[in-house]
C-alpha cells in the first residue's frame, strides 16, 4: 500500500512558476511509475506527466509540454512537477497517483492517488 500527500500548491501569478510535490510512504515508491494529473472546476480529470519507476522516461500532455517537467528522486520517495509559464487556464487541483504498472496517460491505470494540492494562477 502507497500513501500519496501532495504539497506546494498555491497562488502564483500568470508567467510565474511554481513546484508542487508529492510525498510517499512506504518501501516500494521505486516499484511504482508516477503521474499528476488535474481537475479544474467544472471540468473532467485530465492527465498532465507521467515518469517511470526510475525517472529514465518521461511523457506530457501537449498543454503542458515545454512547460511543465516531472521529476522524482526514489531515495526521497518524492516525485515532483515543476511548473513555470503559467497560465490562468493552468489553475486547478493537481493530484499525483503511483501505477504498479508502466507509465500511463490514463487515470484508471493508477493504483494510489493523493489528495490534492491546489494551484491558482492570476491573471
Amino acid at each position: 500500500q502507497v500513501q500519496l500527500v501532495e504539497s506546494g500548491g498555491g497562488l502564483v501569478q500568470a508567467g510565474g512558476s511554481l513546484q508542487v510535490s508529492c510525498a510517499a510512504s512506504g518501501r516500494t515508491f521505486s516499484s511504482y511509475s508516477m503521474g499528476w494529473f488535474r481537475q479544474a472546476p467544472g471540468k473532467e480529470r485530465e492527465f498532465v506527466a507521467t515518469i517511470n519507476r526510475i525517472g529514465g522516461s518521461t511523457y506530457y500532455a501537449d498543454s503542458v509540454k515545454g512547460r511543465f517537467t516531472i521529476s522524482r528522486d526514489n531515495a526521497k520517495n518524492t516525485v515532483y512537477l515543476h511548473m513555470s509559464s503559467l497560465k490562468s487556464e493552468d489553475t486547478a487541483v493537481y493530484y499525483c497517483a503511483a501505477a504498479r504498472r508502466g507509465p500511463s496517460t490514463s487515470a484508471a491505470s493508477y493504483d494510489h492517488w493523493g489528495q490534492g494540492t491546489q494551484v491558482t494562477v492570476s491573471s
